[in-house]
């Protein structure tokens, strides 16, 4: 139901950059307007991310010192607060927000909990160091003096305020100082410079160059290089084959995968290599509606991560492959499919509805088909053929045809 809200309110008005959408919860749900609330937020997010994090700690400080109740605002992180601009063809945060207030005892713990955490966040900005989200949560956990309340008891509760201070602060958690393990591997004709170090990507071996959580331009610069488009592949284990089987070398390509679902770094590295080089991007996933889903990230952005879809997603990102289509047209045997689960139905019919894929006739065509035929395809499947038939078969014909959707 909250999705056919959305796609009303799209097609109502498609020129509209941002679009504020009912809240969740009007008790807890402030809804931003062209007032001082307004003009104040926007000041507190202004400049550097250290220096946000100054403004909002000044800011909570001369509150309290006037007497009156120290808040913050966290925009809402809901499908109810996003909407898909089709000027930007990416998925835009509203203005919607949540109040969370010292002076209320259901949010008071909360609220320490994220001036805790802004506090860390401020400490390593100041010594300039990372750490690990993991860390960030010993770091911020004890036991409040004379009671036996614990301001953290499991890591969720940290990993939560982190997301809810990138929003409120319109920043990276990267930026705040904070990495998650890396995931994601990339290896081509280029050479960068990975904190002073100078690395030659087209000698990373075969486990290729471990892309880092963060891939800011004050960590990873961009040297010289021969790409002419960089692959995005699902899984690792077919990365593996690209690998081993040069296909880099061969079309000269830069050829990453995110392990999966490509992480934030996999991402902004995907965004910087388009963006600033002008490298194409092509997405190679299953033929399933998870692999859709990936896909879609990689081009519009995600719910979670709305306020940052202009620095991550990749709107001119193209996908080839798999195609519903593929079994027929590279005769692949019935063995190696795979049958559709009701789960796989349901999640299929509501990608179909995204206003993003609505509207485009060659996506419900695909999606359609998937469907009709009821079986899903993996990357692997192409192995049937020979081992390497996706690098020197598959994609080089894709590719060449320009066989692919947008």
């Amino acid at each position: 139901m909250a999705k056919k809200k959305v796609r009303k309110k799209v097609a109502k008005k498609k020129t509209t950059r941002k679009k504020v959408v009912a809240s969740a919860s009007k008790a807890t749900t402030k809804k931003t307007s062209r007032s001082r609330k307004k003009t104040s937020r926007s000041k507190r997010v202004q400049g550097a991310p250290g220096d946000r994090l100054q403004n909002l700690a000044s800011f909570i400080a001369t509150e309290a010192s006037r007497g009156k109740d120290p808040f913050l605002d966290i925009p809402t992180r809901a499908l109810s607060n996003v909407a898909y601009s089709e000027r930007n063809r990416i998925i835009e945060m509203g203005d919607a927000t949540q109040r969370r207030s010292f002076f209320n005892l259901s949010q008071a713990k909360k609220f320490m909990q994220t001036t805790l955490v802004a506090a860390g966040c401020s400490e390593l900005i100041r010594q300039s160091k990372t750490t690990s989200i993991r860390d960030l949560f010993y770091h911020c956990k004890h036991t409040i003096e004379g009671t036996k309340e614990n301001t953290f008891d499991e890591q969720n509760e940290s990993d939560v305020v982190i997301e809810d201070l990138e929003v409120a602060l319109m920043s990276l958690r990267e930026e705040l100082g904070l990495f998650a393990e890396p995931k994601g591997a990339m290896v081509g004709p280029m050479t960068i410079v990975d904190q002073g170090d100078v690395i030659e990507l087209s000698k990373m071996g075969s486990g290729g160059y471990a892309i880092p959580s963060i891939v800011e331009e004050d960590i990873i610069q961009f040297r010289k290089h021969a790409a002419k488009f960089v692959l995005l592949i699902e899984k690792g284990a077919v990365w593996r084959r690209f690998n081993e089987d040069r296909f880099w070398e061969k079309h000269k390509c830069m050829i990453v995968h995110g392990g999966g679902q490509p992480p934030r770094g996999v991402r902004r590295l995907l965004w910087r290599l388009n963006h600033e080089l002008n490298l194409p991007v092509y997405v190679l996933v299953d033929n399933d509606p998870w692999g859709y889903y990936i896909y879609s990230v990689v081009k519009q952005g995600s719910i979670n991560l709305a306020f940052e879809s202009p620095r991550m997603a990749v709107p001119d990102a193209k996908f080839v492959g798999m195609s519903s289509f593929d079994a027929e047209a590279f005769d692949l045997s019935r063995e190696v499919m795979i049958r559709v689960t009701d789960q796989d139905v349901r999640r299929a019919k509501e990608i179909k509805r995204y206003p993003w894929f609505e509207k485009r006739r060659h996506w419900q065509k695909e999606i359609d088909h998937m469907l009709k035929k009821g079986v899903k395809l993996e990357l692997e499947a192409l192995s049937s053929k020979d081992f390497s038939f996706i690098t020197e078969t598959y994609l080089p014909m894709k590719l060449k045809q320009g066989d692919f959707l947008d």
